[in-house]
């Protein structure tokens, strides 16, 4: 099949009529319906098709057991009404580099293989990257367990729903020790190529970045009836922490983003007794990074106190900077460059990924399509035809000049 037939066809899968956008949430039926996508590629392909513990998926193209495997990939779950191409990017380039290979002639001289990680984005569960999290032992077995999304359903519970063994998960060194190089591509989030030009760009590291739950503790009141001068109202205070957020970053060169909020009672015409609030902060380095949260903590806590609201914060999860193996990603800039017409810029990302987790384990590289608009993890989200082509063009280079010589 065609990047184009491949595209139409996983296109409609998990789409909201009502937003635009997608809801491929991990163990739901759009998920169900991505996963038997992935596998009837593979088979299509006669590539060896195989699930593993933690319900990542593998198309294998030669002995898996051999080792030092190129493996490419990423995922086909999305965030709530995100866009097309966050992930099945990826996948769907991935199974076309090959075709693209194979109808070259292309002979390989190590096993190759196409990954579709699960719950990479975390929006049902509320951690990223959990399929390769547990593959590289990044999350422990009891951890997972330990995750539950909005309607207190855990992971094991949602996965067994699903037809999975979830008394299985948990790292997998053996799996690991096949790979001898990942190369996740993926849309830009951002407008860096846009800005130079280029349709293709290689990954230089991915910033460090965390999640922090602000929780904000006041009294339960009457809208109506209760003075202004009485009141002990959260929601203020997070108010406060929202402008903080975009006061600090700007001061650090840095992002910071309240996007998700709870509220109790969450009434109309009730003053919250809790307001709870996710902020989302990523900077360059560490040193910046620590900067913004502080300053954000601490006018959050000074606002808080004047106004007589508790306040607790809890560091979700932290994932530190990632350089990407620069071996590997000199190796695909020198691929890439063989080609006079094809410049290589190299940027940075403040997005995490799978190849980022899988990094401290085996080496990894990113190959990043440009995006007109910058916009990510909204229906807005694009990428040009001709962009798409050229990433599956220079993908198939890749895994040629590594997997082929």
């Amino acid at each position: 099949m065609s990047f184009h037939s491949m595209w139409a066809e996983l296109l409609p899968v998990g789409r909201s009529s009502a937003s635009g956008g997608y809801r491929r949430y991990a163990w739901t039926g759009a998920d169900a319906e991505c996963r038997a996508w992935f596998e009837d590629q593979a088979r299509a392909r006669q590539l060896a098709y195989e699930t593993d513990r933690n319900g990542n998926q593998w198309a294998w193209l030669g002995d898996p057991a051999a080792g030092n495997a190129v493996v490419t990939g990423s995922h086909l779950d999305s965030v709530p009404d995100g866009g097309a191409f966050d992930g099945p990017l990826g996948v769907v380039s991935a199974f076309a580099a090959l075709d693209e290979l194979r109808r070259g002639g292309a002979r390989f001289t190590r096993p190759l293989a196409i990954v579709n990680f699960g719950d990479e984005e975390g929006a049902r569960f509320g951690l990223a990257c959990v399929g390769s999290r547990l593959t590289a032992g990044a999350l422990t077995v009891e951890g997972a367990h330990r995750l539950t999304d909005g309607d207190g359903i855990t992971l094991p519970k949602a996965m067994e729903a699903a037809g999975y063994d979830p008394d299985a998960i948990g790292p997998d060194p053996e799996r690991l020790a096949r790979i001898g190089a990942f190369v996740e591509l993926h849309v830009e989030q951002g407008r860096a190529l846009d800005l130079t030009g280029d349709a293709v760009g290689v990954a230089s590291a991915i910033w460090p970045h965390g999640r922090w739950r602000f929780d904000f503790r006041g009294e339960a009141n009457h809208a109506g009836t209760t003075r202004l001068a009485d009141r002990r109202d959260p929601m203020l205070s997070y108010a406060e922490a929202v402008l903080a957020a975009r006061r600090e970053a700007e001061l650090a060169g840095a992002v910071a983003t309240f996007g998700k909020i709870a509220v109790e009672p969450n009434g109309v015409n009730a003053i919250p007794s809790l307001v709870r609030g996710w902020l989302d902060s990523r900077a360059a380095d560490q040193h910046r990074l620590d900067t913004v949260v502080t300053g954000i903590e601490k006018a959050a806590r000074e606002y808080a106190a004047a106004h007589g609201v508790d306040l607790d914060v809890v560091r979700e999860s932290f994932t530190p900077v990632v350089e990407f193996d620069h071996a590997l990603r000199d190796e695909l800039a020198r691929i890439l460059g063989k080609d006079a017409e094809l410049t290589v810029p190299v940027l940075g990302t403040g997005a995490g990924h799978d190849a980022g987790i899988l990094s401290a384990r085996v080496p990894t590289a990113m190959l990043f399509v440009r995006n007109p608009t910058g916009v990510s993890h909204s229906p807005a989200e694009s990428a040009a035809e001709d962009d798409c082509v050229a990433g599956v063009r220079a993908l198939a280079d890749v895994l040629e000049g590594l997997a082929c010589t």
